[in-house]
Order: C-alpha cells, then structure tokens, then sequence
C-alpha cells in the first residue's frame, strides 16, 4: 500500500474535494479565463469532462497576448454504447448549439462532443439531463463506460451481457451527489449521509478503471485491453457463467521502461451474476487499497497486479469475496471486428452496422453522413447503438421498415461509402489526438485518413487489398487508440514522426512489438511495402499479417 506521506498532489486534491465538489462553482463564474481554477481540472474529469485548448491556434493567440482558447471535452456515460432515435436527435440539437458540431465516437463504445466554451457546459449538461443522459465517471479516476459486445445479431445472448454491463455500470457509479448539485441545480440534494461510498470512500481510485465484456466468437470489444475483462462462457443457447481476467491496459511513457502495454490475466470462472457483481467490486478494491497512489504513471491496475503476482492478488480477491475462482473454461475468439452492411438477429430484427472514419459524424461536401443519421433518427424506427471501433449500428429496425431506412441511408450517401471504404481503412482506428488534446505528440485522427490512402495502392501492388489487416494510430504512447494490440500500430513521438509496430494477432490476444522508431511517412511507406511484399510471397496458407510479421519478428538479430 502506498505510504500516506507520499501521496501525488491529485490524491491531495481528490480527498479535499468535498465529494468532487472542490471549488467548481467559483470556477464557473470567473468570466476573466477560459480555464478553471487548476485543482478544479482535476475534479472536472470525475464529471465527464477535460479542459482542453485548441492547439492550432496557441502560437496565434500568445503573439496577440492573448490566452489560450480553452474549451471543454463532455463524454456520456453510456454502458454498452445505445441511444434511442429520441436521444439522437437530442444528440445532434445539443452538439449544434453548445460544441463544434462534429458527434465523436470513441473506442470505449459512447461519445464526446469537443470545444465546448466554458459558458456553454453547464447548458450542455443539462440538455443532457432532459435527455435522461449523464457524463458522470465517464473520466477520472473511477470506473469508466462499461463495454459490451455491440451487435445483437451476434447472439441471441447479447441482451444478457448488455444488462450485466449496466448493473456494473450501476454498481461503480460514485455515491457522490456533486454532479446534481453542480451541474442540474437539484437542491433536493441535501442529504449528506446518502453520499457515503463503500466503494470509493473519499480518496477514489488510483487511476480509471475499464470494463469490458465478450461475447465469444466476436471479441469486437478488444477485451483484454480492459483492466477488468468478462469473457462470456456459453453452453448450448445459455451463459453458463463469465471467465474473468484483469490487468489490461495500454498506455506506457516515452523511455520510461517501468511502463508498458499489458493484455488482462485471465483469474478463472464463476458461475453466476451474482458472483461476477461480487468479484468485480472487489477486484476494484483491491485496486484501492494495493494500487500505487505515488507515481501516477504506475498506477493502474496492471501495475498493482505485477506488483502482487497474479496469485497474490487473485487470493486477495477471493479473501474478500468468500469465494474461490474456478479453473477457467475454455474459449475461442474467431473474429475482432464490425460486421458492416445488413444483419439480421435471431428475433427478426434488422441492423445496419455503418463505418464511420474514426468516429467522427459531420457533414462534409458530397457526404452529408450527419444530416442522413438525423432523417433517420427522426423516423423513430432505429435505435442506436455504438461499437469498439468506431462505428455505428443502427439497431432493432422491422421487416416492415428496413426498405424506409434502407432509401435513406442509400439518399445520404451512408451505405455507398460504406460499401466502397477499403479493408485496411474499415479496420483502422485513431484516436482523438491534435488539435485538441494535450498529451498528443503527433497527429492521429486527422492523419490516418490520408495515411491509409497512401497506403493502398501498396496493398493492390501484392493483391492484398481484401485482408483484413487492423492499422491503428495513437498521438502519444497512452494508447487511447488501441494501437500496441494492432497488427499494424502506429505511436506518434513527435510532430510528423511515429514508432512502427508489426506483429499483434488479429484476434486480440496478443500485443505487437516495436519495428521502427521515429519515422515519418516516406520512411512508413517504405518500410511496409517491403513487408507487404515479403508477406504476399511467404505467408502460410490462412496466414494473417499479423502472425507473418510475429513470425518475420523472429527471424531478424
């Protein structure tokens, strides 16, 4: 357990906060900055949100003396990633009136809306509110969205494990009621004693803490990246049970060592929800109470557990469940990715998953992808539901109304660019990086795109144009984009410049390894024709690339 005389300063403010609270209110009101007060930068996360600044325009705004333009990053607490057609439209009247307008779909199955002023955040949240939606401990040090496998048409047990990921979501939300004072104005909240938190106490988690849960043979949801990953095991047409594994996560430090990538640990089985509820609480508290609180760059989860050893702290668990883990089941994973195009489930129902580049819905010249979701929405004859990588599905449409909406995504010009996208660019994935986040070191989201195009003519050149490889892009080594566990992963060290890594397995289970350091695109394209060409000539039969690149690993001193 960490020394209580050698906290970090954010373990200093989390437990001076007055339940999150801090000095928010004040912040608010200071119309002098963009910014709020520094320790309350920290507190905001628990509430869903970052304070961030546009990075293009830095140098423009210190030359006018100027301040940075802050603004603010809100992202929804939506466990299993679904919204009704209702909350869609509501979606898209609140990132009009109060963000940039652009619908960000990110890799932990919600959304963000970016650039939102800070007069403006209160408004949004409470929009949000009318919408029976919340942004709470959807950042901080808490647990955050719950992720589940996203596509009903799947199996016909998907309903279950989406339920599961709502009960913990439910389970781990913070008792504080701050959110509802600072941001809805309910004075109702008045009842201190309601706000004690077995869970959390005061001091709250080391780091974040993710959860996901699989539904095997599709391991859409990357489910060893999370630091508490459900693996659903199933008998027949029933989940008899979940092997649980913990200790995933992805991101490490620039020439830090003692910092690395990690895929959950697998600590056995349990046979029913009850069990899965009781060992995900205290797996957490374990967390709180062995995870090291000094140096927040090893504080998550991964860390405590390589600390412990797999045994240690799976004996402390189970101390504190009353319960032992059974020997885990065996599972097999076929697949890790979106099944695009038209599927239908096991009730009748149609679903249309959509690809959206990276996750952003806008409109843009000749392809207006925001205004064709919202003529959808507004049928009210679609839910809507998000994936791991990016993407959307609309969900539990008729027999009756699938040719409506089938017009309308053909109009809007969604299923055409759906249709002709690449392989490689179908399984790509980027994260947010520049302009708006503050620990990017290169270019991501706004890079990929052209990157990929560059790309695949390399592909055609050895008739590889149909494989599904997975390329992933990060603007920093935090991993936000998932791309240690690619089979193609790039990790932006400077501005232009980004590590290369080869050699992940399709499927998820294992990460990749460093190729090449500090390279710009020349240096990439260059690198991977040559690889593309090794691999069209010397894979096995059924080989992918990213074991023909394992392999090829081994080979070279």
């Amino acid at each position: 357990m960490t020394d209580k005389n050698n906290l970090s300063p954010v373990e200093r403010i989390k437990t001076g906060s007055n339940g999150l609270r801090g000095t928010l209110k004040e912040s608010l009101l200071d119309d002098f900055t963009g910014a709020i007060r520094e320790d309350d930068q920290t507190l905001i996360k628990f509430h869903g949100m970052y304070q961030q600044d546009d990075r293009d325009r830095r140098e423009e705004r210190v030359r006018k003396k100027l301040e940075w333009l802050y603004s603010y990053m809100i992202r929804l607490r939506l466990p299993g990633g679904f919204l009704t057609p209702e909350q869609w439209v509501g979606l898209n009247d609140i990132a009009e009136d109060h963000s940039t307008g652009v619908i960000k779909i990110t890799t932990r199955q919600t959304i963000q809306l970016h650039g939102i002023l800070k007069s403006h955040v209160k408004p949004t949240i409470q929009s949000f509110n009318l919408q029976h939606l919340d942004s709470i401990a959807a950042c901080g040090d808490v647990n955050r969205n719950v992720t589940c496998t996203s596509n009903p048409s799947e199996s016909p047990l998907h309903q279950e494990a989406f339920e599961l990921a709502g009960k913990i979501s439910e389970m781990c939300l913070p008792k504080t009621k701050s959110y509802y004072d600072l941001w809805i104005d309910d004075e109702l909240v008045v009842d201190r004693k309601s706000e004690e938190d077995p869970l959390y106490q005061d001091r709250y988690l080391p780091r974040k803490l993710k959860i996901g849960i699989a539904v095997p043979p599709n391991n859409d949801v990357d489910v060893f990246i999370n630091d508490i990953a459900l693996i659903a095991i199933i008998e027949g047409d029933k989940i008899v049970g979940y092997n649980i594994a913990a200790g995933g996560g992805l991101g490490a430090t620039h020439g830090n060592e003692s910092t690395y990538a990690r895929l959950a640990s697998v600590l056995g089985f349990v046979d029913t929800e009850e069990k899965v509820l009781k060992a995900v609480y205290e797996i957490i508290t374990v967390q709180r109470d062995f995870g090291n609180r000094s140096d927040r760059k090893l504080s998550r989860l991964k860390y405590t557990i390589d600390k412990l050893g797999i045994e240690g702290y799976r004996t402390e668990v189970e101390k504190r469940c009353g319960f032992s883990f059974e020997p885990a089941w065996e599972f097999k994973f076929e697949q890790r990715k979106d099944r695009y195009g038209w599927t239908q489930n096991h009730e009748g129902k149609w679903f249309y998953t959509l690809f959206v580049e990276h996750g952003r819905v806008l409109d843009i010249e000749g392809y207006p992808l925001k205004s064709g979701l919202l003529k959808i929405a507004e049928t009210g004859k679609v839910t809507f539901r998000f994936t791991c990588n990016q993407n959307l599905i609309l969900a539990d449409i008729s027999e009756n109304d699938k040719a409506e909406i089938e017009a309308l995504l053909k109009e809007s010009g969604i299923s055409g660019y759906t249709d002709e996208a690449s392989a490689l660019r179908k399984n790509s994935v980027a994260c947010v990086a520049l302009n708006t986040c503050s620990l990017a070191l290169a270019e991501a989201q706004r890079y990929l795109p052209s990157l990929v195009t560059k790309i695949e003519p390399v592909l055609e050149k050895y008739g590889l144009q149909n494989d599904d490889i997975t390329i992933r892009m990060t603007g920093c080594p935090n991993g936000c984009g998932r791309s240690p566990n690619a089979e193609i992963g790039f990790v932006g060290t400077a501005y232009g410049k980004y590590n290369l890594h080869i050699g992940g397995d399709r499927l998820g289970m294992r990460l990749n390894t460093k190729f090449k350091e500090n390279i710009g695109e020349e240096e990439i394209l260059q690198t991977l024709d040559k690889l593309f060409g090794i691999y069209s000539e010397q894979k096995k039969p059924e080989e992918t690339f990213g074991d023909f690149s394992y392999r090829y690993l081994q080979t070279i001193p």
